[in-house]
């Protein structure tokens, strides 16, 4: 065998297993959640720990992710654009809020459907969020608070 032939096994593997990872990587994070899906957006006071890549849940399960994080330069809020998988229809009562996965864990933003039956389209908007709670911010105000009585 010589070596030409043994350099193109070799590299042809390679790029086999970097073609391998890079599927693996698309699909496991869901980068393309909204693949055939609809993108909602929804607007936050604070969205600490949101990026782009945050999963999106519905009851603890993961149904998309936010694909764009900007601020609105006249009301000084956080737009937040969400992507959700194909066939999962939510009401236009959605509420949204920012959730932790722990004390100290990653953030994600946890959608809860209400009761409505007219279903949010492509480009619609959550009218009801919750910002994340800064749980530091929290504890320093009450111990700084209790310090001056």
């Amino acid at each position: 065998m010589n070596s030409t032939l043994v350099e193109t096994i070799t590299g042809a593997v390679v790029l086999a297993v970097a073609g391998l990872f890079f599927w693996y990587v698309a699909s496991t994070t869901n980068l393309g959640a909204a693949t055939g899906g609809y993108h909602i957006t929804a607007v936050f006071d604070s969205v600490d720990g949101i990026a782009v890549g945050s999963d999106v849940r519905v009851a603890g399960h993961k149904v998309g992710g936010v694909t764009d994080v900007r601020l609105d330069t006249n009301t000084y809020q956080a737009v937040v654009t969400l992507a959700i998988r194909k066939g999962l229809k939510l009401p236009v009562d959605t509420s949204a809020k920012i959730t932790a996965s722990g004390l100290l864990g990653d953030r994600y933003i946890t959608l809860d459907p209400g009761g409505a039956e007219q279903m949010l389209q492509d480009g619609d908007s959550l009218t009801h969020t919750q910002s994340s709670v800064d749980l530091w911010g929290m504890i320093n105000q009450y111990l700084f608070s209790n310090k001056n009585k």
